[in-house]
């Protein structure tokens, strides 16, 4: 019976690499007070609620400007009201621009993430193979030198 003790058995994994950080965590690290602002106020206009209220607010300037007696602050064809809106759809143009920029980061920064850990999960999953093909040669080498026992006795 030769003893023969080929096997060498990898270093256990190490972690070289930094902890996976939530994206959310990242995002709300880096925004600013005018992000976060831009961020509200274009959940805010792209809501039932937002078009709801203004719809209501126009229909009762309209109704107001149509039915009053003494004093039209803004008769027909509502060149006021056309302003507000043309003054409101200026600023709200570039503010959710502004949170779409900010949904354009933070998704490269996820793509990013997801990524990196694709990248670490291959590495373990390859030490993990390397290690489960060792320990198979090693069990198979434990096996024949088992019946080689059992035949000689």
């Amino acid at each position: 019976m030769q003893n023969k003790s080929a096997f060498h058995f990898p270093e256990p994994f190490k972690h070289t690499h930094p902890p996976v950080r939530n994206v959310n965590d990242v995002v709300k690290e880096q925004s600013t007070f005018g992000d976060r602002m831009a961020d509200k106020l274009a959940r805010m206009m792209g809501s039932w609620k937002f078009i709801i209220i203004q719809s209501v607010f126009l229909s009762f300037w309209a109704m107001l400007n149509l039915v009053a007696w003494f004093y039209h602050w803004d008769p027909y064809p509502f060149i006021l009201m056309n302003l507000v809106m043309s003054l409101q759809a200026a600023y709200a143009a570039p503010i959710i621009m502004m949170s779409q920029n900010r949904q354009d980061i933070r998704d490269r920064l996820e793509a990013h993430n997801d990524y990196a850990v694709n990248r670490k999960s291959e590495e373990e999953i390859k030490a993990l193979l390397e290690h489960t093909a060792i320990q198979d040669e090693a069990l198979m080498e434990i096996h024949r030198l088992l019946k080689e026992l059992s035949l000689s006795a």
